[in-house]
């Protein structure tokens, strides 16, 4: 880490060493040195940046500028290993404490932020990048507003594309984008980056940005005034048209020729269209036009802004003397600025050298609200005309299209139950001719959670096929002259969360945007997405909404996978506890299949292990982060990440049990036919060299090894997890697991087997009237020692058979938690491999040590008999006592809500706690027997089948 916080400092030390040579070979130097350097990092190098900055051993001011490409910034992508999270929230509190005012307690101000001079962009992927989602890129809470911002790159100025991990690195859209930002960065009076925090941001915002949410007013509260390219319109001091300068007025240099009124147009209908630069001008009567509640306008074409089209809002039109035209010229605005550009779909066919086949679709985007209309009476649309061109391709097709219109009329609201009813039935809309040129779609439930296929077709644009005798029968295709006459849709969706993704010349496409909706830190506005269709009014549209249930169900499992994962771990520890609970009351241990078909049972425990610590977490997050995320969608979504995580887990479960049941079966086949095969010669023979190899074992320090094989398993696994890799160790510990339980189950089916042979012979001699039984077989196989009992007594004590089934339960219960646990490592194991002879370095202390907690509890924890050892009474209860099941549900609901706030690398700290006590207990129960205290309450009390 000091090495990447010298990198910059060396570079800074390269501009002075490179200006003391210039000085001595005499050349001429002129500037300031650098003292700062811009870093630009990519995935885990954006928030290596971030944690340099914040390195004690960084030279001051050495770094003032980050801009960062789809980098995780709240927390890792995949939250699995304990030392990475806990490096992530230590490097966020750094920053969020970098910007906060050093005061004293007698309320003094002594110093200036240490971040205060430190801007940070954060350019996401968006929905197309799988590995960093939209919400950890997210700077809020980590970079205040006025230093820093994250933007989508489907909503970047130039780009509108969303893109994977890889391809952000090397897209051409953004590289020039970024290029042209950072070239402006520069100061060119100084030759250095800006030193103003707010000149470096307004750079970033008006490079990147693209103005559409501004003018849209989806970030009304989003970012700061002086940001905001949503500024007030102010009026004008020029004496001409041509050199009115406002906020949003055209250069200077950008003049057409005035040819006189005769050929302006005059507008009767809300509604105007152009369909060729013809260089008129167009009035609209804002007061007629707009009334009966039509007070927005909306303009959208692809004319170039300023050369190719203007509008301006004038206060009066008529015939004016010098003076009154002098004094009302000032107070015309021009408008034409606030048209944001959109991307625009393919160019429309051209068959021959000025024909047009197609609409051209629209380029940019207009719309004026009646507070910035008010106090004007006209609003004009200047055509420029169109160039002359000779011996060039033909100019593409224009158009202008522009409409007063109530928004109310384009509303339409997704209710959570439409929504999901259209994954069965097509939600359909039908808009008739002269409809809203905006249609304004409000989905209640995010697209990030639910994406929706939407479709356009095309019903109508007012014109009829015409039709004449037989022979001169004209048969004319309506959808073609609808595309001729109409653009091509265009869908705009926004999330508050992912940001703006357009996508032009929409027919059929399913919308999603990436969005993490219902997380613990989520607020209201993250359930809702919002998307503006932009239709031509002339034509009628048939469109239909329905939810991608493939796309919904991919979509689900990738932003809420942290989430199951976690209440995965959650389960098999609240399994554990039923298991500790059953022993606890002397009854049959459960296997551990049962003990989660156990703990899905209503109403007591599927609410007590599922509802409860849901409605917990809910209380949590709204006083940790002072907001509540959306109650309905929070509860919907965490019920069924805990379902998912049930059925994850139960297939886990059947699978490992089919595993280990073939393999203890085939086991037992094996040393049956050994037996029968073993006065065979070539079998005989081995079973020799076996004996001469059993010599071997009968030397002491093998003798001890074989009598405390968890001894032998922490002299290899606790190594390995402390100066090698955690994984390797856990893969030991599994390998463990693994025997005790496959000779557990061997010894279970060979007592089984006899037991069944015991019965049958007994029911032989009795059918034969032979009422003594035989003398019982003396047994060479050590599975099963204990004589046949008769379980069909309720007090009898419990079959050798049964005690063996008790071990298997709880050891593959302990096994699954285990491998879970592994799984966990697996990434940066394979990371680890990869880097494998490139200079090794000791395992973090932190995944260690918590590694080793994990040991112990598999080591101490692993029979039955050990969870006497925790029972302990309750002080002022008359004796009740309680025991590992509390410990378990307690960690159970620990790693529960740390799942539910993806963070499942704490579920660690829960199974670390669990193997410390294990430990704790282990050693003070040694020391009661070696005093001779020993409680005969602890020893096997359940004997006895209830």
């Amino acid at each position: 880490m000091l090495l990447k916080d010298s990198l910059w400092c060396l570079i800074l030390d390269q501009y002075q060493e490179s200006h003391e040579a210039r000085s001595k070979e005499g050349a001429e130097v002129s500037g300031n040195l650098p003292t700062s350097v811009i870093l630009v990092g990519h995935s885990m190098g954006g928030f290596v940046a971030r944690a340099a900055v914040v390195h004690p051993h960084l030279r001051k001011s050495a770094v003032e500028t980050i801009l960062t490409l789809s980098s995780p910034h709240r927390s890792p992508p995949v939250a699995l290993q304990p030392s990475l999270g806990h490096f992530f929230s230590k490097v966020n509190e750094e920053w969020k404490k970098g910007y906060e005012m050093q005061i004293t307690h007698a309320g003094h101000f002594v110093s200036s932020p240490k971040l205060s001079n430190v801007v940070v962009v954060s350019v996401a992927g968006g929905v197309h990048d799988y590995q960093v989602r939209s919400k950890l890129a997210s700077l809020d809470g980590i970079v205040p507003p006025t230093h820093g911002f994250m933007i989508g790159s489907s909503g970047m100025k130039n780009v509108w594309l969303s893109m994977e991990h890889q391809a952000i690195l090397w897209c051409n859209q953004l590289v020039v984008q970024i290029s042209h930002t950072l070239l402006s960065l520069i100061n060119p009076k100084t030759g250095h980056p800006f030193s103003s925090t707010q000149e470096r941001l307004l750079v970033f915002t008006k490079m990147l940005q693209s103005g559409i949410p501004q003018s849209l007013k989806w970030l009304r509260h989003a970012q700061p005034s002086w940001a905001s390219r949503d500024v007030p319109i102010k009026d004008t001091r020029g004496a001409t048209e041509s050199q009115i300068q406002d906020s949003f007025s055209c250069p200077p240099f950008v003049h057409w020729t005035d040819d006189g009124l005769e050929k302006d147009l005059y507008i009767q209908s809300t509604s105007v269209t152009v369909l060729a630069m013809d260089g008129r001008r167009r009035w609209l009567d804002i007061k007629k036009l707009g009334s009966n509640g039509r007070g927005h306008f909306i303009f959208v074409t692809n004319l170039a802004p300023c050369s190719g089209v203007r509008l301006h809002l004038w206060p009066e039109k008529g015939t004016l003397s010098s003076d009154d035209k002098t004094s009302a010229s000032k107070r015309i605005v021009e408008v034409t600025s606030k048209m944001v550009h959109i991307p625009s779909g393919p160019a429309p066919r051209q068959i021959e050298p000025g024909s047009q086949t197609e609409q051209a679709p629209p380029s940019a985007l207009l719309q004026l609200s009646p507070e910035e209309m008010h106090g004007f009476r006209f609003l004009t649309i200047s055509v420029a005309p169109r160039p002359t061109v000779s011996g060039r391709p033909p100019p593409a097709a224009s158009m202008a299209v522009g409409q007063f219109f109530n928004p109310e009329e384009g509303k339409r609201i997704f209710s959570p139950g439409m929504l999901l009813c259209s994954s069965y039935v097509q939600e359909e809309l039908y808009l008739k001719e002269d409809h809203p040129l905006m249609l304004n779609l409000s989905f209640s439930i995010s697209l990030g959670l639910l994406p929706v296929t939407l479709s356009l077709r095309t019903a109508g644009c007012g014109i009829k096929s015409s039709t004449g005798d037989a022979e001169q029968s004209i048969f004319v295709s309506i959808a073609g002259l609808c595309k001729l006459r109409c653009f091509p849709p265009v869908a705009l969706a926004w999330d508050s969360i992912s940001g703006l993704h357009v996508i032009p010349n929409i027919y059929s496409e399913t919308i999603t945007v990436d969005s993490s909706p219902t997380m613990w830190d989520s607020g209201q506005e993250s359930e809702k997405t919002t998307v503006l269709l932009l239709v031509d009014s002339h034509c009628s549209y048939e469109i239909g909404v329905s939810i991608s249930v493939i796309a919904a169900a991919s979509r689900f499992c990738l932003l809420y996978a942290p989430q199951i994962v976690g209440l995965m771990i959650a389960l098999i520890i609240f399994a554990l506890m039923r298991q500790a609970h059953a022993w606890e009351l002397e009854s049959s241990m459960p296997s551990i299949l049962t003990a989660v078909e156990l703990n899905l049972r209503m109403p007591l425990p599927f609410i007590l292990l599922a509802v409860l610590p849901i409605f917990v977490s809910l209380v949590l997050s709204l006083l940790t982060t002072q907001r509540l995320p959306p109650v309905t969608s929070f509860l919907f979504v965490s019920i069924v990440c805990y379902l998912m995580a049930t059925g994850f887990l139960i297939v886990l479960i059947l699978s490992s049990q089919l595993l280990l049941y073939a393999a203890a079966i085939t086991h037992i086949f094996i040393k049956k036919r050994w037996q029968a095969w073993e006065d065979n010669f070539c079998i005989a023979f081995l079973h020799q060299i076996l004996d001469f190899s059993s010599i071997f074992y009968s030397l002491k320090v093998m003798q001890i090894l074989r009598g405390n094989p968890n001894l032998v398993v922490a002299f290899v696994t606790i190594p390995l997890v402390c100066f090698v890799h955690p994984a390797l160790g856990l893969i030991v510990l599994l390998l463990a697991h693994g025997f005790h339980c496959h000779t557990a189950l061997c010894s279970f089916w060979a007592a089984s087997f006899r037991n069944h042979a015991q019965r049958k012979e007994f029911h032989d001699h009795r059918t034969k009237g032979n009422p003594s039984l035989l003398s019982k077989m003396q047994s060479s196989d050590a599975f099963d020692p204990l004589p046949l009992v008769d379980e069909n007594s309720p007090n009898s004590a419990k079959t050798f058979s049964d005690s063996q089934l008790e071990i298997f339960n709880n050891r593959h219960g302990i096994l699954i938690l285990h491998f879970l646990a592994m799984l966990m490592f697996v990434p940066s194991l394979v990371a680890w491999l990869q880097r494998f002879g490139m200079g090794q370095s000791f395992p973090w202390f932190i995944d260690a040590a918590l590694c080793v907690g994990v040991i112990l509890h598999g080591l101490c924890g692993s029979r039955p008999e050990d969870i006497d050892s925790l029972s302990f009474s309750i002080p002022g209860t008359r004796g009740r006592e309680v025991g590992l099941s509390l410990v378990y549900l307690l960690a159970g609901y620990y790693t529960f809500l740390h799942a539910l706030a993806s963070a499942p690398y704490r579920a660690f700290y829960a199974m670390a706690a669990i193997g410390a006590i294990f430990f704790t207990s282990r050693i003070i129960d040694r020391r009661n027997r070696e005093r001779g205290d020993v409680n005969l309450r602890n020893s096997r009390r359940h004997f006895h089948r209830h």
